[in-house]
């Protein structure tokens, strides 16, 4: 073993083996006078890999996400319908360069020497709402990997309405001082090289790197076409050329349609989601004078009454100083927090795509014959709301042999790598598909068949396996939202398959019996001389059978979507139902012609008692609906209840038709009670007059939202 001699001062540490080899050791004091500060773009420079970079053919497609996010977020924002071109070249050896341009607001002169050449700097890092990036990290990196790589310099176009010129600029990145260095600045006319027309606005971005471009599941093609889908607003191409200038390939992705996403709102900090030491921080810098003041106005979801029984609970005072909380108070209120029944944080921080729109995303990018999606409603993990979506598709031209593709998204992000590890994937591991038509072989890893599912996780804060962001890591409220969803668009695809089968194998049978039955009456009549009888009742004995036929449509003149129903009775008895038509319902899509009347079950569903069908007769059920667009409605599913199946349509599942009316009952009251606190919190007032206002209103803190948890539980 070692032995330790202990000297003086300075005090080091050496063992007898350093005695007898002679080794001096080093003074502390040296060692830490060697310690200086690392540059936040010095140390990215040297792990280029946390930035995405950590492979020539990953470097390619992390330079065109951030090249193109930057240009949907830069749209959106300025309520432009994206355009988007992304051109790669191929050159010498492994270089290639890199050219995105858009039609979006463009950048001001003096903030692209910031935008470009700067990490860290960013405008949505402490902004609690759904983004598609935070750390202002993404096109900073692109201008250092490529000046890493090849000592190339970024060269920036950019054009804002205002201005009767556009700016050009190279730009290049000093590490060490994390700036930019700008040179050859100059401004002029802009002229689209590809239209040859002059630019209103926009940015173009050009750079030479050190990377590699290649076909399949992880390329530049898949991305665009991934991101494609979940932005049907936006138009995208791609074009690659080789050394010799000729088209290696190409993609254009038209927009499906003209509806910008919604503006997300800031939303303030949710209890449940808070740690200590940002609890701390939040206190220091308060202003307010009380603590039901501080927990009211800096925290989502804290009524009055909440406020008052977290500080009891806590065994804190009302009238202490926020400032003046200690380290054992805040823990106290960080576990007050959870024991304490809180109002859900607002969910307007959320832009989700719409179910209808990623039909039509599905479908620029996906042939198929059928399609299945649903946008659940929002709901809260940990303090941050967040929204799962799934889409499914079926049949077309999309290859049966092996599993299934997988379309993973958050915040309308495409996930390229990591599939197995994601939880996103692992949620659809977890379904029994075999139950809804598709291959699933021992029940295990994913199902095999013409498919393809789409899962977009839409939350203010994604939590990622590791900082690369490439895999959705394991949440059990994230995990349930998302089978619930699979689980919905597998009994569409289960519907729609059985509805398939049904109505072949009746129209078979129907066609059999009124063309031969017809034929055999015909001639039996000619040889015996006698009338031709009436066929309908035995046609009507021999299907013994209820139909029923759905067509969609469109009013060209008035640009209503219809949908006309039919019902057939062909049996010996009367029947009497209850018809359901799942409809596209949402704030922009209304019901405007209803001649049968009935009425809503649910959010989506729509329904008609029919008292009495009599055997041999049909009836008719016609709707029209407003908001909608040529094409938006292609496809629905009717359910009924009653006794004995009808051809056609599904029987309804009471259960599931309770729980969308829970969710929507629990969606309504947090609405209500968001909205009457939002605009309690914006009034105008001073904190004497708050003070008041509170105390008069003790009384009103009535815990609606909790009662109504309770009893759904």
């Amino acid at each position: 073993s070692s032995h330790v001699l202990i000297t003086s001062w300075p005090q080091v540490i050496r063992t007898w083996e350093d005695q007898v080899e002679g080794k001096t050791m080093v003074d502390a004091r040296d060692i830490s006078g060697k310690q200086k500060q690392i540059a936040v773009s010095e140390f990215f420079e040297k792990n280029k890999h946390f930035l995405g970079f950590d492979s020539l053919q990953r470097s390619l497609i992390t330079a065109v996400k951030e090249a193109v996010d930057n240009s949907l977020d830069a749209c959106e924002e300025a309520r432009i319908l994206p355009n988007i071109v992304v051109e790669i070249n191929r050159l010498k050896g492994e270089d290639i360069e890199l050219i995105s341009q858009d039609n979006g607001p463009g950048i001001p002169r003096d903030a692209i020497e910031n935008v470009f050449g700067k990490f860290l700097l960013g405008s949505r890092f402490h902004a609690i709402r759904q983004t598609r990036g935070q750390q202002g990290i993404g096109i900073t990196g692109v201008v250092m990997y490529a000046q890493l790589t090849t000592g190339a310099k970024t060269r920036v176009i950019s054009k804002i309405a205002n201005d009767s010129s556009a700016v050009f600029v190279e730009l290049g990145l000093d590490t060490r001082k994390n700036r930019a260095i700008k040179s050859k600045e100059r401004r002029e006319v802009w002229i689209d090289e590809n239209t040859g027309e002059e630019v209103r606005h926009g940015l173009k971005i050009s750079t030479i790197m050190k990377a590699k471009y290649q076909r399949g599941k992880q390329s530049v093609y898949q991305y665009l076409r991934m991101t494609s889908i979940v932005n049907p607003h936006a138009t995208i191409s791609l074009i690659v050329r080789g050394r010799d200038g000729e088209i290696l390939e190409e993609g254009k992705w038209i927009r499906t349609s003209e509806r910008l996403p919604r503006v997300v709102e800031e939303i303030k900090p949710h209890p449940h989601g808070i740690q200590l030491g940002t609890l701390q921080r939040m206190l220091r810098e308060s202003e307010q004078r009380k603590m039901t003041s501080f927990l009211r106005h800096n925290f989502s979801g804290v009524s009055v009454r909440a406020a008052k029984e977290v500080l009891s609970t806590s065994a804190i005072e009302d009238d202490r100083v926020p400032k003046r909380i200690n380290s054992e108070d805040a823990k106290k209120l960080i576990a007050s927090f959870q024991k304490v029944k809180l109002l859900p944080p607002p969910t307007d921080c959320l832009s989700p795509i719409d179910d209808l729109l990623i039909k039509k995303g599905l479908s620029k990018a996906i042939d198929s014959r059928f399609a299945s999606t649903v946008t659940r409603l929002p709901t809260v993990s940990q303090g941050n709301p967040f929204q799962i979506e799934v889409g499914l598709v079926f049949g077309g031209d999309i290859s049966a042999d092996g599993p299934i593709e997988v379309l993973r998204f958050a915040n309308r992000v495409p996930l390229m790598y990591q599939q197995g590890g994601c939880a996103l994937t692992k949620a659809i591991e977890s379904i029994d598909w075999k139950r809804y038509g598709l291959d699933h072989p021992g029940g295990k890893g994913l199902p095999k068949g013409a498919a393809a599912v789409l899962i977009h996780l839409a939350s203010t804060n994604v939590q990622f396996t590791s900082e690369a962001k490439e895999a959705v890591a394991d949440n059990e409220e994230v995990f349930d939202e998302i089978r619930k969803g699979l689980l919905e668009v597998g009994r569409g695809l289960k519907n729609h398959l059985k509805k398939k089968d049904q109505r072949k194998k009746a129209k078979e049978k129907f066609e059999l019996v009124n063309v031969i039955l017809p034929e055999i009456a015909k001639k039996t009549s000619k040889i015996l001389g006698r009338e031709e009888p009436d066929l309908a009742p035995v046609i009507t004995q021999i299907m013994n059978a209820v139909f029923c036929e759905e067509e969609l449509g469109w009013d060209k003149e008035r640009k209503l979507a219809t949908c006309s129903i039919k019902i057939f009775n062909y049996t010996a008895r009367a029947r009497a139902y209850t018809i359901l038509l799942k409809w596209p319902e949402n704030e922009n899509i209304t019901m405007v012609e209803n001649s049968n009347g009935g009425r809503k079950e649910a959010r989506g569903i729509w329904a008609w008692r029919l008292d009495t069908l009599n055997p041999g007769t049909s009836t008719t059920i016609s709707v029209s609906l407003s908001g909608l667009s040529k094409g938006d409605w292609t496809d629905t599913d009717i359910f009924f209840r009653g006794n004995g199946d009808i051809i056609g349509a599904t029987k309804i599942d009471e259960k599931i038709l309770e729980e969308i009316r829970k969710s929507e009952a629990l969606t309504a009251i947090r609405n209500e009670i968001s909205e009457s606190e939002s605009q309690e919190v914006n009034e105008v007032v001073s904190e004497r007059e708050l003070v008041e206002k509170e105390e008069t209103n003790n009384s009103d803190g009535i815990n609606i939202f909790a009662d109504f948890e309770e009893g759904s539980e």
